[in-house]
Parts: C-alpha cells; structure tokens; sequence
C-alpha cells in the first residue's frame, strides 16, 4: 500500500470541511488528518503536523487565507498550499499564486481535477487546469513598471524561457528533461535560476510573475 497523502482542510463552513473530507477519503491515497476554520488555525495545525497538502479557502475570519499562505511560505516554505475557493476573481488567484500557492480550484470544480492536483501539490508539482493559466495570462495587465525585478525577468535565457513554459504546462522535470534533451539536474539548476531572477520560490509563483512580465504567451503553451 503506498503511503497516503495527508491532506489538512481550511475553511471555515463546517458543512464545507465535512464535504471535502467525504470526498477525499473515497480515494485510497489520500487522508484528512487535520480540519481547521480560520487562517490562523490552519497555520498552527500545519506547523504542527506538517501534512502534505493544505486545502486553502481564501476569505475566513480573523487571519484569512491569503494570509496564512504567506505565513506557511515563510515559517515553512516545503509545505504545499492549494486555494480552494467559491471566490472566481482573477487578482485573487494572481496574489494567491505569487504568495506561494501551488494549484487554484473552485469548489465546483470536477472530483478528478482535485484529486490530481493535490497529488501534483504532494510531488512538488504545479497542476494549474488550462482555465486558470488563460486567466492568470489575460490578467497580467500592463507590464511591469522598470525595475531590478523586470530587469532580472527579462534576462531570462531561451532555455529557461523553454523550461519556464513546460513547468506552466505541468510538466515534471523528468518530463522537461526528456522533451528538452537534457537530463533533470539540468532542468532543476534551470528552475532554481529561474526563481532567483523572478524573486520566487514555486513554479505557481514562477508561472505568475512571468505573467506579469509579459514572458508568456496562452499560444506557446499549447
């Protein structure tokens, strides 16, 4: 038996939490260990258990959850955060995916499409579905004013530009690395440089900030 994926829920409708967990343990891989009903409660439970994956909810009394993410991203960058939320407004999902978040979902998104993000978050990956990325690329708004930080974007090579866009498309670095030619130590130093320009630490935050530098395009992702 592989070993489950513990999975802690914030959000702070009780009748909420109890549907996720219903659905969540229909999958044999996966497992509620911990619910909590605000930001703050989702950070101490997350300290203390260190799950593998935080189901997010964004607008929760007291600390909410755009908050709380940026919190675990400083107190515990390794733990994975995916929003799951009723709120579909795209600067929410920007501000989401740049603290740090690895996958964006609504709560009347499709059972197969939650279950293959929290694995993608377990792994280290970034699943976002073909609707949030388009999203993510339209609300990219004017381009970044000029600064150390669009400097740094722009001098991002071809190859990690060619890298950059197969992370976007979820692709594992084994995947990068086939498709590219080069092997997965190249792919990873490739990521890790392209986090240093980018000011980041994720492929989600990657993904959004190379958005909002104008560095991707929704044709070049197909």
């Amino acid at each position: 038996m592989p070993e489950k994926i513990a999975v802690l829920i914030a959000d702070d409708h009780a009748i909420v939490r109890d549907g996720l967990r219903l659905i969540l343990e229909t999958e044999d891989d996966l497992e509620v260990v911990a619910e909590a009903a605000d930001g703050a409660e989702a950070v101490r439970l997350a300290l203390e258990l260190r799950p593998d994956v935080v189901l997010m909810d964004l607008r929760m009394p007291g600390m909410d959850g755009l908050a709380a993410i940026q919190r675990l991203k400083d107190t515990a960058p390794e733990l994975a955060v995916v929003i799951l939320t009723t709120y579909n407004e795209d600067d929410l999902m920007l501000h989401g995916l740049k603290a740090g978040a690895r996958g964006y979902l609504l709560k009347d998104t499709a059972r197969a499409v939650l279950f293959d993000t929290i694995r993608a978050a377990a792994q280290g990956r970034t699943l976002l579905s073909p609707e949030v990325l388009a999203r993510v690329l339209a609300a990219q708004g004017e381009p970044a004013a000029e600064s150390q930080e669009s400097e740094n974007a722009a001098a991002l090579t071809d190859r990690e530009l060619e890298v950059l866009r197969a992370a976007a498309r979820g692709d594992r670095s084994k995947e990068i690395a086939r498709d590219l030619g080069i092997t997965e130590r190249t792919v990873k130093a490739h990521l890790t440089s392209i986090y240093n320009k980018l000011g980041v630490d994720s492929r989600a935050s990657a993904v959004a900030a190379a958005a909002h530098h104008g560095l991707l395009a929704l044709d070049e992702l197909d």
